[in-house]
């Protein structure tokens, strides 16, 4: 992916960091902290790929996926503060160096960055696009709000946590690549499908590398869900086919607040017992799978290679 849209990437950084500036200190030295984190840049290179894909051959997808990553970068920013999280891809998040107000108002100054350049693009399709996938978004969040510490949750409730939270930014970021190079309704909802799918398979995989030995190798903390009281999909799993006294644990240990030193561990057997990082992944796997039939109406070629190949990626860095 880096290696096809790599020139277009170097452009997309540079008006990234060209649009980050400004007169009041604070926000170019905290939005700086966040961009500069090691994040994969997977989202606006979505976008670059799929216009590349449609045989995009303008500048709109430069500032387009510019303005996917400083979408994704204002809802780190909020997740960071309503989460407490201290620590993101092994570095300070910036509520912990400068405070949860600071980050929340260079949030949305981030967000209000992101409409400007939706506007100077000039097309009304894709600002009613991605002005969707915000409030999307914001809901999935809200969603999310409601599931925490409920274990009983179920799993078509999580899905569209999920669907909000994460995979409506991948399906936008997608299907705007195809609404700029003007193609057909059809293949911009073959990308949107690829998009949603994508991030559906990315998420879940997220859920598990959360309770993964794998997690600290790419930089984060295990088990910060579960600490956070988070109810994910293995938590949804395991609860749902556990015994009285197993949801009775985690109830406690999610709902009562007061961890103890060796639940992580429990909560880990038990995932293991009912097969729930195994069911997880599973659902993952599907969710690539039907990204990559999404990919069927475009022509055989490098771009539909990699697109396809990033699905697979999704799932296989568990491992």
């Amino acid at each position: 992916m880096h290696a096809l849209v790599g020139a277009d990437m170097a452009r997309v950084n540079a008006l990234i960091l060209e649009r980050m500036q400004n007169e009041v200190a604070l926000i170019p030295q905290l939005a700086g902290h966040i961009v500069a984190s090691g994040g994969k840049r997977l989202r606006p290179m979505l976008t670059l790929a799929s216009a590349r894909l449609c045989g995009y051959e303008g500048r709109c997808h430069v500032e387009l996926a510019a303005c996917v990553e400083f979408i994704h970068t204002a809802t780190l920013l909020h997740d960071d503060v309503v989460d407490e999280s201290l620590l993101r891809r092994g570095a300070e998040t910036a509520n912990a160096v400068w405070g949860n107000q600071a980050s929340v108002l260079v949030g949305d100054f981030l967000f209000s960055r992101s409409f400007q350049l939706m506007v100077d693009v000039g097309s009304l399709e894709v600002l009613g696009i991605l002005a969707n996938a915000s409030a999307t978004i914001a809901e999935g969040e809200v969603r999310q709000l409601a599931t925490v510490s409920r274990p009983e949750t179920g799993i078509a409730d999580y899905f569209k946590v999920v669907e909000g939270k994460t995979a409506a930014l991948f399906a936008a970021a997608c299907r705007i690549g195809a609404v700029i190079a003007g193609r057909p309704r059809a293949e911009a909802e073959a990308l949107e499908s690829y998009g949603m799918n994508l991030g559906m398979a990315f998420q879940l995989v997220d859920d598990v590398l959360d309770y993964s030995a794998r997690q600290a190798d790419l930089g984060k903390t295990v088990g910060d869900d579960f600490a956070e009281g988070k109810v994910t999909l293995p938590v949804i799993l395991a609860f749902g086919r556990g015994t009285g006294e197993e949801r009775t644990f985690w109830r406690r240990a999610l709902c009562e607040g007061g961890q103890r030193t060796e639940d992580f561990s429990r909560a880990l057997d038990l995932m293991r017992r009912h097969d729930a990082l195994t069911g997880t992944l599973d659902r993952a796997r599907s969710r690539a799978e039907d990204a990559k039939r999404a990919l069927r109406p475009f022509a055989d070629g490098p771009v539909r290679t990699v697109l396809s190949d990033i699905a697979d990626f999704c799932v296989d860095r568990v491992y």
